[in-house]
């Protein structure tokens, strides 16, 4: 199903002349050899262009003939490899190695260029055929760049009026003709991808692009072990895909990894995302959707976008049109040594999943201080299952991409997401809006949930008799009367006693309770009856014992109730204190 959905999404690339057509690639090349018609080197050309932010130059993105993928042997590569083939200059410090590599790119270029009738492809031969690689690092032609050269460049062959060799129409046609070509010993099988009969592919591409993995690329397909072969087949043999299935969904990979628009990273996964027709409209919008991180759409486009699919039907933006039914991916890559190991596909309607994030968005809206009104985009939404101040940030992996998988698809959230919140509020002795709006969502859409829907407002709810809820509120007022009685203290009953208040109430309280008897003491005359009544009107929605032990469900209940106490206590405190300006003007 994945590689079926790339190969398709490589097609619709194509279509639109976005991507490499087959037998090339997207290379980053740094360096030409300009060369005269009878193969002498003239000079070498930089082909670095200034980075993105312009402080530096990098490499050329270029499209070259296909290349192969290397491995710990001696494998040449077609108009465009790196100084030890095309040069024989390397810092390897292995002559007879640097001279197989170079032996083996005249032998390619012989091969394929032999009958070809055009000035570059036989200035490209001669090149071969009259360089010296005993005397190479010392040419002055590359004095200058020998650092770039040893360091493993890709080099590029360009004839005296700048013409590239590999865009020669003759030589294009000569590397066509040459790459298609059915090799002898191929094995022809039924392609798993296409469920055509071809030549099968031993080795698969190598994904470049991918965090943490490593930077020469890394296989989503690989056999490199008898161990894992079976039935005597060997390599790709074991999972046949054919060569041009192969391409394309490798090509579509590196083509999406390379566009860092459209790319994003959870702990360790790099999350790719794309749609049936190669829209990248729609990869803006499914950005700030989940991410909240596109300039190119605003949070009123998408709402507006939204509301316009929410039929099922179609609607016109920044000229393009969005359907509701077009096919979604989002695919999850993570790093594994040098394989790339899968941690989620999903596939549905893009307009069911910017559905599924609306309503995973409407789960998560709380009162926020000081009336603020922010979303909680994921990567946020995940740092609060995370110690900020440890070493390693990231949330756990698996969680992020369960967590993910249940915004996009509306499923229920994993019980991880919960669980690694509430570890971090008894840590931090303390919640915040995000936390809490993290535990509302959690018991709204969990089918699992016991927690009565009264609590899970987005302000408080003073009716709600809900122990665990009222057992909250009464510790934030609590709490709020000890800072009323003293004022800067610096460590509250939170500090010492949240925690344990939401795990066993009938411990903890009678003591709070007790506490705050003496704090009431020190309050002004006005500010004791206004806590007394709050303390009391609580107090007698408490209709039974309280119990030895909250579940841990309970325990957020009871986190959700202190969080919208101290709201509204800080609310009403700053109405009286507006109305109080009001009246000394």
């Amino acid at each position: 199903m994945i590689l079926q959905s790339l190969v398709r999404h490589y097609d619709a690339l194509a279509a639109g002349n976005l991507i490499s057509p087959a037998g090339w690639c997207t290379a980053k090349v740094s360096l030409a050899l300009r060369i005269a018609p009878d193969g002498t080197l003239l000079n070498m050309i930089s082909l670095k262009v200034p980075s993105k932010n312009g402080k530096k130059e990098v490499p050329q993105p270029m499209q070259v003939p296909e290349q192969v993928k290397k491995t710990s042997g001696v494998a040449a590569n077609f108009l465009c490899d790196n100084g030890s083939y095309l040069l024989g200059i390397d810092d390897k410090g292995k002559p007879e190695r640097t001279q197989k590599c170079f032996e083996a790119a005249k032998e390619l270029h012989h091969a394929v260029l032999d009958h070809t009738e055009s000035e570059a492809a036989k200035a490209v031969l001669h090149f071969f055929d009259t360089w010296d690689i005993n005397t190479a690092a010392e040419n002055e032609k590359l004095t200058d760049y020998l650092d770039e050269i040893e360091a493993g460049a890709n080099l590029v062959f360009e004839m005296p009026d700048g013409t590239r060799v590999h865009e020669d129409s003759a030589v294009r046609t000569a590397w066509e003709q040459y790459h298609t070509k059915i090799p002898d010993d191929a094995v022809r099988m039924r392609c798993l991808v296409t469920g055509e009969e071809a030549p099968i592919a031993r080795l698969h591409p190598s994904i470049k692009g991918i965090n943490g993995a490593q930077p020469s690329g890394a296989s989503l397909v690989s056999y490199n072990a008898p161990a894992f072969e079976s039935y005597d087949h060997t390599q790709g043999l074991n999972a046949p895909v054919s060569e041009i299935a192969a391409f394309k969904y490798g090509t579509a990979l590196n083509y999406m990894t390379a566009d860092r628009d459209h790319i994003q990273h959870i702990a360790d996964t790099t999350v790719l995302y794309w749609t049936e027709g190669a829209e990248p409209l729609e990869q803006d919008i499914w950005n700030t959707a989940v991410f909240g991180s596109d300039s190119k759409v605003t949070e009123a486009d998408l709402k507006g976008i939204i509301d316009a699919l929410a039929n099922g039907g179609s609607t016109i933006f920044q000229d393009t049109v969005i359907q509701y039914d077009t096919p979604f991916y989002v695919l999850g890559l993570a790093p594994n040594a040098s394989r790339l190991s899968v941690r989620f596909f999903l596939q549905n309607k893009f307009g069911r999943m910017l559905q599924n994030l609306m309503e995973h968005n409407e789960r998560l809206k709380i009162i926020q201080p000081m009336g603020e009104t922010h979303e909680l985009p994921l990567w946020t939404l995940l740092n609060e299952t995370a110690n900020q101040n440890s070493k390693n940030k990231a949330p756990p992996a698996p969680m992020a991409a369960a967590v993910l998988t249940s915004i996009l698809m509306g499923t229920d959230y994993p019980s991880s997401l919960f669980e690694n919140v509430m570890l971090r509020i008894r840590a931090e002795h303390d919640i915040n809006w995000k936390k809490a709006a993290i535990i509302k969502a959690y018991f709204l859409k969990n089918k699992e949930i016991t927690i009565p829907e009264e609590v899970l407002k987005v302000e408080l709810n003073k009716d709600s008799d809900y122990m665990p809820y009222v057992l909250g509120r009464l510790f934030a007022v609590l709490e709020m009367v000890q800072k009323t009685a003293t004022p800067g203290i610096k460590a509250t009953i939170r500090n010492k006693y949240f925690t344990s208040a939401s795990a066993t109430p009938s411990t903890i309280f009678p003591l709070l309770l007790s506490l705050s008897q003496h704090h009431q003491r020190k309050l002004s005359e006005g500010s004791k009856i206004y806590y007394d009544k709050i303390i009391t009107e609580l107090e007698n929605r408490i209709h039974k014992t309280l119990p030895t032990r909250f579940s841990l469900q309970e325990q957020g209940a009871f986190y959700l109730g202190y969080y919208h106490e101290k709201q509204d206590l800080f609310t009403s405190k700053k109405e009286k204190e507006n109305s109080k300006a009001e009246e000394d003007n």
